[in-house]
């Protein structure tokens, strides 16, 4: 079976000379709202090509996230992301569903746990991969800071894999709707013994139109995926653009401290999927 290591992308909106200039006014007066259904969803579209490949192949997918709060600061979210490369090599899908419960003080922290399952389909065999972990992020002002631990089991026909993984990811509000982000990633699978290591790296930009709600957003990704029994490794560049909708939040700001603001790591190998 032919595996991909996929899912390094970017591409940064930038921000206008008239923002440039102006002054960053204090965003922190405004997390706190009262406790409402809220959500969005997001589409894109690129290229992803391997290091030591001449071919690019394209990389389309988007994702639908709902948030709802009960019991006054108590939170569930509901995530469906779907992810497809195809072009030259064969077609890759990566159906995923998350579940989030947490609880968040929106001057403060949110921390919780998660549930994820995925399928990846691929030249007709399908991978499965089940993980929960805790997560947690602390807000600084106009800075929000994300880490999220993860352990798991990977199915393939008759092979059972264990996993694990740890993720780091950082917010900065330049405005309320002007949101930069950079993240870390580090995921294991056990080959019976012999491990594979995955390594990625992102960073991004959105800007939300005022007063509508709509963004835009570019994003760059790097994946680098190794067996520690190889001195080879795979590794892995990927550049989209998007369009996302939002309801429920007036900007993105607000939507990173009261709405859908929790996520998975969507990796680009097959086999590392959490």
């Amino acid at each position: 079976m032919h595996r991909f290591s996929i899912f390094a992308a970017s591409s940064l909106v930038a921000a206008t000379s008239a923002y440039a200039a102006d002054t960053q006014q204090p965003l922190a007066a405004e997390t706190v709202v009262t406790p409402h259904v809220s959500g969005y969803g997001e589409l894109y579209l690129g290229g992803l090509r391997f290091v030591g490949d001449d071919y690019t192949t394209r990389a389309g997918g988007g994702a639908v996230r709902v948030n709802i709060p009960f019991a006054e600061r108590w939170n569930l979210q509901g995530d469906l992301t779907y992810d497809r490369i195809w072009g030259h090599y064969d077609p890759l899908d990566d159906t995923r569903g998350a579940v989030h419960g947490f609880y968040r003080d929106p001057d403060r922290f949110a921390a919780g746990i998660f549930a994820a399952y995925t399928s990846v389909g691929e030249s007709g065999v399908t991978v499965n991969n089940y993980a929960v972990g805790p997560e947690a992020q602390l807000y600084f002002g106009d800075l929000t800071l994300y880490g999220q631990a993860s352990f798991g089991q990977l199915t393939i026909s008759d092979f059972h894999g264990d996993q694990w993984g740890v993720r780091a990811v950082a917010r900065y509000f330049v405005r309320k709707n002007l949101r930069l982000d950079a993240e870390l990633d580090f995921n294991r699978t056990d080959y019976n013994g012999t491990n594979e290591d995955v390594v990625g790296a992102a960073v991004q930009a959105m800007y939300r139109f005022d007063e509508t709600p709509w963004a835009v957003f570019g994003r760059y990704e790097f994946e680098r995926r190794k067996f520690e029994t190889s001195t080879q490794d795979t590794r892995a560049n990927k550049v989209v653009i998007g369009l996302r909708a939002s309801f429920g939040s007036d900007t993105l700001f607000d939507e990173d401290r009261n709405g859908a603001t929790m996520d998975t790591y969507r990796a680009a190998s097959v086999i590392n999927t959490k």
